[in-house]
This record gives structure tokens, C-alpha cells and sequence, in this order.
């Protein structure tokens, strides 16, 4: 008898092991931004290096996890579905790659490259989530941008501007994939608009 109990009990073991190993893991999807950088073929190139600091983040949105907003004064995410990097990384990134692939200035970095540079771009992210409305759905992109110059020793006088940028992009679909698209479409129109505000304020500072 206790042989028997011994053998039903490595049996019941054996068995509930099984169901563990058959048991699907839960995939978690990742997602990003994707666009090309702006085009500006009627401006001349400026002879300026331009360092990106990593932005700050909100911390409503220091998070992978995609955040969506449906009631004032709430915000949630989606379980299985995430940003392949954090807000701020992101916006750091592309708006750092737009900078160097536009063409108009000499050069641009991240702040990992620490390169010699003769103007600083800091910033935060301060909104980057999926505004769920009765009317459709919005993709919400809030930046707080600082110009300064490197070679400015007062720092009261090294600030060129300080300015706020913000955007809502539709989209008609409610999935991370369409969120993605618009936030996207968003950060492209942002970013375009920030360069050229750099431009024109150093132009004017020169």
C-alpha cells in the first residue's frame, strides 16, 4: 500500500509537470517609432554641432508600458503590449537622428557620443500616451524644449529659447499598431517643427 501511494504521488508530480511544460507563455509585443527624418533643401547648412541631452520624462510615462487615458485624472496600461524603449530614449533618439540626417547643420549627437558641440538641446517628454475618447481614439505627444549655446559662459545669457511643442494625432483603430502609426506622425511633425526653430534661432543669434 505505501509503495502504492509512493508511485501515485510521483505519478500526480510527474503529471502536473507536464501541464506546466504545456503551458503557452504569454508574448509581450514591442513596439516603436517610424519615419523618415524631415527634408529641408531650401535652407543652407549652418556650421553648428548640436548635442542632444536624454530627455527627462514625466513620470506618468517613465515606462515601456504603453499608457492609455480614458477617465480624467486615470491612467492605465496595456499588459501585453509595450514601447521597445522608454519615451524619453525614443524622442532622444529620432530627434537627435533628424538633427544629423536633415542636413543644415554641420553635425548632431546624442550625449553618448560626447562630442565637442557648440549648442546643447534639452528637453522633456511631457505627454506620450493613447487618449481614448467617445469620439475615437488620439495619439498624445507633449515636448518641452531648451536651446543653449556651449560657448556662452553666463549661463542666464547661454539659454537661445525655451519652448513648448504639442500634438494629437488621430487614428480609427484601437491597437498598439495604429497608436504606434500616429505617434509616429506625430513625433515627425514635432520634431520638424523643433528643427526649424533651431535653425532659425541660431541663424538670428549669429
Amino acid at each position: 500500500m505505501r509503495l502504492f501511494k509512493l508511485f501515485l504521488i510521483l505519478f500526480l508530480l510527474l503529471f502536473a509537470s507536464c501541464l506546466s511544460f504545456k503551458q503557452p507563455s504569454i508574448k509581450n509585443d514591442y513596439y516603436t517609432l517610424e519615419y523618415d527624418p524631415p527634408n529641408f533643401k531650401d535652407l543652407s547648412p549652418l556650421p553648428y554641432i548640436l548635442q542632444v541631452d536624454r530627455f527627462e520624462v514625466s513620470p506618468l510615462y517613465n515606462t515601456t508600458n504603453i499608457v492609455y487615458r480614458e477617465d480624467g485624472f486615470k491612467r492605465d496600461i496595456y499588459n501585453y503590449h509595450k514601447w521597445r524603449a522608454n519615451p524619453s530614449d525614443l524622442v532622444t533618439y529620432f530627434l537627435a537622428r533628424d538633427l544629423r540626417e536633415c542636413g543644415i547643420f554641420k553635425a548632431a549627437f546624442s550625449l553618448s557620443n560626447r562630442a565637442v558641440s557648440t549648442h546643447i538641446i534639452k528637453g522633456s517628454v511631457d505627454e506620450f500616451f493613447e487618449y481614448d475618447k467617445s469620439s475615437g481614439w488620439e495619439a498624445v505627444l507633449g515636448l518641452n524644449i531648451t536651446l543653449c549655446s556651449e560657448n556662452e559662459p553666463d549661463i542666464s545669457k547661454s539659454i537661445i529659447f525655451q519652448k513648448r511643442y504639442s500634438t494629437r494625432e488621430i487614428f480609427n483603430e484601437k491597437n498598439p499598431q495604429a497608436l504606434a502609426s500616429s505617434m509616429s506622425k506625430a513625433m515627425s511633425k514635432l520634431s520638424k517643427l523643433i528643427i526649424l526653430d533651431i535653425y532659425n534661432s541660431i541663424s538670428k543669434a549669429k
